[in-house]
């Protein structure tokens, strides 16, 4: 999930920025290679020049921060991030939202769109106005029960006990749903966790969001700054490629903090 390889997808707007210090603040806590990419059409020469110009601005916001510069062309901005991801060997692409979105939340544009259903990276979107307060403070996944999910747990973690952070398990009750099942597929999670790496089973945090629908459930939950939401990949994905489910959707859209989604098979 965070590995050795960041992609920041930069485009020069606010989103932009807010993706880009956000990719900066995990190679910086991770030692991780940073990447910033600007995307530009074929179809424009004028996209060239513009392309360069956007990558100088973000070059100043890094200041001396070492990272690879590149523009890519490519007729649409998510294919490109995918591709240039798979020849650089980056195994995290990090996007902004597109403006018009609600403040602290994520706006789900065409390139987050297209790379949730079909990018073979892990995704980590940015919400509108985002901060970063340096590495995440707590690591938090989205569970429900089955295998996907399972994958999510081990790689956050792998990624909890590396930053030395808490980690979190929480599951949705949408109206009025018993939650004793719920709270049993989390101890077993937990479980999960406990094993893979050695996490102290007692230490890992659980909670059930309550609420008559997602938004409301996930408000439900506790969010601090720092925060770092995991989702898994649907179960109708192919492996080892992001597909998102219509519940996943409404919850990085109700998410008060970035969202990494998985893809299937992830390890």
């Amino acid at each position: 999930m965070i590995r050795d390889h960041v992609l920041a997808g930069y485009v020069d707007d606010a989103g932009g920025r807010e993706a880009l210090a956000l990719a900066r603040s995990i190679a910086e806590v991770t030692g991780a290679r940073l990447t910033v990419a600007v995307v530009h059409s074929p179809e424009r020469a004028a996209s060239v020049v513009e392309a360069q110009a956007a990558l100088a601005h973000a070059a100043a916001l890094l200041e001396e921060f070492p990272a690879d510069l590149v523009t890519h062309e490519s007729r649409g901005a998510s294919r490109g991030l995918s591709v240039l991801a798979s020849r650089t060997g980056a195994d995290l692409i990090v996007i902004g939202s597109p403006p018009g979105g609600a403040h602290g939340r994520i706006n789900l544009g065409g390139t987050a769109d297209h790379l949730l259903h079909a990018a073979t990276q892990a995704v980590l979107l940015t919400p509108q106005g985002h901060t970063p307060s340096g590495a995440p403070e707590r690591i938090t996944v989205a569970y429900v029960r089955r295998p996907q999910c399972d994958e999510a747990v081990t790689a956050a973690a792998s990624a909890a006990a590396r930053l030395g952070v808490p980690l979190r398990l929480v599951t949705l009750a949408l109206d009025g749903a018993d939650e004793d099942p719920l709270r049993d597929d989390l101890a077993l999670a937990i479980r999960t966790a406990a094993e893979s790496h050695g996490v102290d089973p007692g230490e890992v945090q659980a909670a059930v969001g309550t609420g008559d629908d997602v938004a409301a459930a996930v408000a439900d939950l506790d969010w601090r700054q720092g925060d770092l939401l995991v989702c898994a990949s649907s179960e109708d994905a192919p492996v080892h490629r992001v597909f998102l489910g219509e519940t996943a959707f409404k919850v990085v859209r109700a998410a008060p903090c970035p969202v990494a989604v998985l893809p299937r098979g992830h390890t």
